[in-house]
Formats: C-alpha cells, sequence, structure tokens
C-alpha cells in the first residue's frame, strides 16, 4: 500500500466531512471527498421568456417585507400552524454527539452480499486526516484488501441517519451510500409483470455465442463518453455562431424478422467489430456446451 502524507495532501477540492471510522475499539481519523467530478453533468439550460429571452428569476420573498437576501434566510420547524422555533447551524453542530461524528462499522461482509439495487449513487473517497490516522488507515484497508471484505457501517448525515459501504480502491477507503430495504420496493411487488416464457435451446444456445462474441476481458470505463453532452455543446455553438442546425440522415431500422434472426443479425455485427474470427464465434461458449452434454447423457 502506498499512502503518503504529501499525497494525502494534494487530495483535490475541499472535504465535505470530517470525523472517524470506528470499528471495535479501533478509530480512524478521515475527511471525505466527494467523488464526483465538480461541474459534471453535461449543458445546462435556462429557462427564458420565449418573447423577449430575459431569464426567468426565482426569487425568495417574505409575504411582510418582499425580496429577503440569502444572509437573512434561517431555518425553522413549525411546532403549530404558523408558528416556528428558529434551528441556528450553531445549534445543530452542539448536537451532535462522537457517534454522529462516527462512521461506525457493523459488521464485516463479503462485496456481493449487498445487491447492487440499494446502491443510490453517493461515493466518498476517505482520506486519513492527519499523521494520527496514518496507520490505523493503512492497517484498515490492508484487512479488508486481503480479505475480500468491505465494511458495512452507518453515519449520520443529511439530518439522517444513513448506511455505507467501505471497500478498498487505489490505495484508500471509498464509502458508497447505500439505501435502506425498507425504502427500497421489493422486486416481488412486481414478479406477475415479469416475464415467464420458454426460450428454445437454438435461440438460448445463439444468444450465448453472441455474448461471448462481445465479452471483452480488458474493460475499461474510461474509453466511454458523454456523446450527448459533446452534441449540445456543438449545437449550441453552432446557434452563437448563426449557423443552421441541421439533423442528420436517420439511419434506417433493421427489419427483423423474429427473435433468431435479430440474433444471428447481432452475431454478424459483433463479428464485423471484434474482428475476431468466425470459427472462433460460432463456437459455443462453456456453459452451452456442458448443457449440451447434459441432454445427451439425461
Amino acid at each position: 500500500m502506498r499512502l503518503g502524507l504529501e499525497g494525502l495532501l494534494m487530495a483535490a477540492g475541499r472535504s465535505v466531512w470530517s470525523g472517524y471510522i470506528r470499528f471495535g475499539l479501533v478509530s480512524v481519523p478521515v475527511k471525505a471527498y466527494t467523488a464526483a467530478v465538480s461541474g459534471g453533468g453535461g449543458i445546462s439550460l435556462n429557462q427564458l421568456h420565449r418573447e423577449c429571452h430575459s431569464r426567468i428569476q426565482y426569487k425568495k420573498t417574505c409575504p411582510i417585507h418582499g425580496e429577503v437576501k440569502p444572509d437573512e434566510i434561517v431555518s425553522g420547524y413549525e411546532f403549530a400552524k404558523g408558528q416556528y422555533v428558529v434551528v441556528e447551524p450553531d445549534e445543530l453542530e452542539k448536537m451532535r454527539t462522537p457517534n454522529e461524528k462516527a462512521i461506525d462499522v457493523k459488521a464485516f461482509i463479503k462485496p456481493d452480499e449487498i445487491d447492487a439495487r440499494f446502491f443510490n449513487g453517493k461515493t466518498w473517497f476517505l482520506l486519513p486526516d492527519g499523521p494520527v490516522g496514518m496507520k490505523p488507515y493503512a492497517l484498515l484497508y490492508k484487512t479488508l484488501d486481503e480479505q475480500g471484505l468491505v465494511a458495512f457501517a452507518q453515519v449520520v448525515g443529511g439530518g439522517k441517519e444513513q448506511l455505507l459501504i467501505l471497500r478498498p480502491m487505489s490505495d484508500m477507503l471509498v464509502g458508497s451510500y447505500i439505501s435502506y430495504a425498507a425504502d427500497m420496493k421489493d422486486p416481488a411487488d412486481f414478479k406477475d409483470d415479469a416475464p415467464h416464457v420458454e426460450v428454445t435451446p437454438d435461440e438460448l444456445k445463439l444468444a450465448k455465442t453472441l455474448t461471448d462474441a462481445m465479452k471483452v476481458s480488458d474493460f475499461d470505463l474510461a474509453q466511454y463518453k458523454d456523446d450527448y453532452t459533446e452534441k449540445m455543446t456543438q449545437l449550441v455553438q453552432a446557434k452563437v455562431e448563426g449557423k443552421q442546425v441541421v439533423a442528420p440522415p436517420a439511419e434506417e431500422a433493421p427489419q427483423v424478422i423474429n427473435l433468431m434472426d435479430a440474433l444471428k443479425k447481432s452475431l454478424e455485427q459483433a463479428k464485423k467489430t471484434s474482428g475476431a474470427k468466425p470459427a472462433k464465434l460460432a463456437a459455443p461458449s462453456v456453459g452451452a456446451a456442458r448443457e449440451t452434454r447434459k441432454r445427451k447423457t439425461s
């Protein structure tokens, strides 16, 4: 594990949370950084008045004093109709107990124990907060990494207790938020709407051959770019320059007669894309071959 203080101090951006990871009687002081790139998400369009192209404004107003400035706004709780108690930020901070400043590890589990549908997309990069956290941080990282485990934890944030999965990645700990089971719909609720149809052995064999042809052993997520944002950028630039926007000719949709025809056409396309030998692509997968042997022996 290559983890130096100099490298940590160069971590991009400001930390969004500080506290410590607690497992057993061991505490690891850490700082959290958002994993998402700031400003990401593509082209942002503003709402305008069609007649004059003035930007639509959203002003915060008080029914008594009219428009108010951001520093004049406070948070309050309505305890009775039209009656509020004001809660200041420093009062909330004073209420934070040591437990609320901790990522409290509840269990160590295998990564596949949590289904992917529970991950909600919010991720933190967790780094040691100062030299004192280096050793316990490295210990936790190495333990998880060598045992193939992740840490299931709870942390208070956003006004509620949330669930977090800590996993080792690229010499640091990454925290991914997950949803409570009670907050997710049960897949069984959609059981009646799921398809219950049979597929033929030939269809299954051809589909497995197609997946073999499209299988990638050195997958690189960085190769995939946001083409839509690039097109939006080109559109905006063309409009700024006063150019006429011309739509590209629409591609003719393939005429597919049935499922087998679609699979065959897909396989032909995969052969051209991958450049692999047709004989190799036509060979059944290991799973298909195993099923064939079972049918012969049964």
